[in-house]
């Protein structure tokens, strides 16, 4: 493992991080790029990678804003905010901007300032999606996850800045591409199947369920659940439909109606234990 990297017309320069790039690994090209005053250098290696195998348990995923993810097993993970927590000082930032004469020094201190506090609240968000997608992709070895439609989702101006605070675009794509590194399997449920308004254990399927509506209660069995819960176990529930499946001219195709939750079989008696 080396903590320096040679460029050419630059020489070798020294790495903040150590023991980061594999000393053995062929090198193929590097980019150089400078983000709010500090340099990064992104190596593409070649070098042979053998996949585990992964003998994890099914899963549901459901992303939220209360929390970023919620597993089928009762397991949430906590949605940083990085925006929100960054809020009141990026206000601040930008009124004393301006305040300063245009193309002062000071202005331009105080644009470099800004510009570190929106690096913060990328590497923030990028942190916590990055050591989420990992621990995910390595102890599941299948993981259903529903196919959002973010840009529409963001024409709600209420919930426009906390849906792209959380990245939920940037949490599906890294969940797709770690999968194969880690011997996991991605499901994607239709875009309008109803996992949240759908009850876990009888398959009724309610008309409306508001956005203000943390708590799911079935109308048919009086079943009480989490909201973001029942949404993820019914995603593990329609996992066995939406595996590929070869049609009569052989290609491959993927069930657009997965079944309801009553034909599948019954979720075993932990899993609603754990919500309570």
């Amino acid at each position: 493992m080396e903590s320096a990297i040679k460029l050419p017309k630059l020489g070798i320069l020294r790495l903040k991080e150590r023991a980061y790039l594999p000393a053995d690994a062929h090198v193929l090209n590097a980019t150089l790029s400078e983000r709010a005053g500090r340099w990064y250098v992104s190596a593409c290696v070649e070098e042979e990678k053998l996949v585990p195998a992964n003998n994890g348990p099914l899963a549901g995923v459901d992303l939220g804003l209360s929390t970023l993810a919620t597993v089928s097993d009762g397991m949430t993970i906590a949605n940083p905010r990085a925006l929100a927590r960054y809020e009141r000082k990026l206000n601040r930032q930008q009124r004393e901007i301006s305040r300063k004469n245009k193309d002062s020094k000071n202005r331009m201190k105080a644009v470099k300032r800004m510009r570190r506090t929106y690096a913060r609240i990328v590497d923030l968000r990028n942190d916590a999606i990055h050591k989420a997608t990992r621990m995910l992709t390595r102890t599941k070895s299948v993981i259903v996850v529903e196919n959002l439609d973010v840009k529409g989702l963001m024409q709600n101006k209420r919930l426009a800045k906390a849906i792209g605070d959380a990245g939920m675009r940037e949490f599906i794509r890294q969940l797709q591409y770690k999968a194969g590194w880690y011997g996991c399997e991605i499901l994607v449920a239709p875009r309008f199947f109803p996992s949240s308004k759908t009850c876990s254990r009888c398959g009724y399927v309610k008309a409306e369920l508001s956005v203000s509506e943390r708590k799911f209660v079935c109308e048919n069995c009086g079943f009480e659940i989490d909201r973001d819960l029942n949404a993820a176990v019914n995603l593990e529930i329609v996992a066995p439909s939406l595996r590929e499946t070869l049609n009569a001219c052989q290609r491959r195709e993927v069930a657009d109606r997965p079944r309801r939750a009553s034909q599948c079989p019954p979720m075993k008696q932990e899993t609603f234990q754990s919500a309570s």
